[in-house]
């Protein structure tokens, strides 16, 4: 890898876990005003919007030709996926705070993993598995102060962490549908049926009076949040160009501690006093969530290297 090509990965792939740190905060806001399926669409619609407009100038609208009835049915599962997961993320954001969720969502690629072995024959690693165990090991470590479940408040926090893992598990099958694609249709236009198929399939459940009482405020969380699809996604895409996948993963494990920063800023300068409040992290509760960022680094890092193969260009 030389020198241009780092800079330009490191940038692009920066860019992607800012905006994917920062994102939970948009989404709680936006619990207040609109509710996650209207919200979902969307996202997905302007999202839909762009995509079309590069695809078409791109002269990329043509893979779709190619495709058999089998492969349609493919992108429509894909989409399902994809839409569990936007929807249910912002659902969770109702009783865990940004930080959190995007803690517990570092299962996906565990869940990633365990699809790997079922569709593809795929085989669990040992290091793999001593990651599965410090992750687990990690959450428990975070989430120690909630145990006790006869209070309604740790009820409810816990709820929240199913709804994520939910979340998790949904990008994990999107994710997997994506690859059985990935010989007949880019990442792009697979993203562009996605919109394209939310946008429809979501329409009659959508409350078109949130729009209209939406505030200005309300209406800059909004595009934000469609906006930070398009770009988080298209500077994912772009670091995937200039960095090998294993290094782009555990740059995206870091999109945890952005947003634990983010809601620390926001915190501090007391903005939003009724929405956020600070997390209580005890040494404990760090120590977790080190342990949790570094299973999932781990794993995408060293399964490579135990297996003869160098995570990073030789070059």
């Amino acid at each position: 890898m030389n020198l241009r090509d780092f800079r330009l990965g490191f940038f692009f792939a920066s860019i992607a876990v800012l905006f994917w740190g920062i994102l939970p905060i948009a989404l709680k806001l936006s619990v207040s005003f609109i509710d996650p399926v209207t919200l979902t669409w969307f996202r997905f619609f302007v999202a839909l919007v762009f995509s079309f407009l590069l695809q078409y100038y791109a002269g990329k609208l043509i893979e779709f030709t190619q495709l058999t009835m089998k492969d349609w049915l493919i992108l429509s599962m894909t989409a399902i996926f994809s839409i569990g997961n936007y929807v249910s993320i912002v659902y969770s954001l109702e009783y865990l705070s940004p930080g959190e969720a995007q803690l517990n969502f570092q299962t996906a690629p565990f869940f990633l993993a365990l699809g790997g072995v079922i569709l593809f024959k795929e085989k669990l690693k040992p290091i793999q598995m001593v990651c599965f165990i410090t992750l687990a090991i990690g959450m428990v470590m975070f989430f120690y102060q909630h145990l006790d479940f006869s209070k309604d408040k740790n009820l409810l926090i816990w709820f929240g962490i199913l709804i994520v893992q939910f979340s998790a598990l949904s990008w994990s099958c999107f994710a997997l549908m994506q690859k059985l694609m990935q010989n007949k249709l880019s990442a792009n236009n697979t993203l562009l049926f996605v919109y394209g198929f939310g946008t429809v399939i979501m329409l009659p459940f959508i409350s078109i009076e949130s729009f209209n009482q939406m505030g200005l405020t309300d209406w800059y969380v909004a595009i934000f949040c469609a906006f930070n699809t398009v770009i988080a996604y298209g500077c994912f895409a772009q670091a995937m160009r200039y960095w090998p996948a294993s290094q782009v993963g555990p740059m995206l494990a870091l999109t945890p501690i952005f947003s634990f920063l983010a809601t620390w800023v926001v915190v501090e300068f007391a903005w939003w006093p009724t929405i956020f409040q600070s997390d209580d992290l005890d040494i404990i509760a760090i120590l977790g969530i080190g342990l949790v960022i570094g299973s999932v680094v781990a794993m995408q890092l060293l399964v490579r290297f135990f297996s003869g193969r160098l995570p990073f260009k030789a070059h």
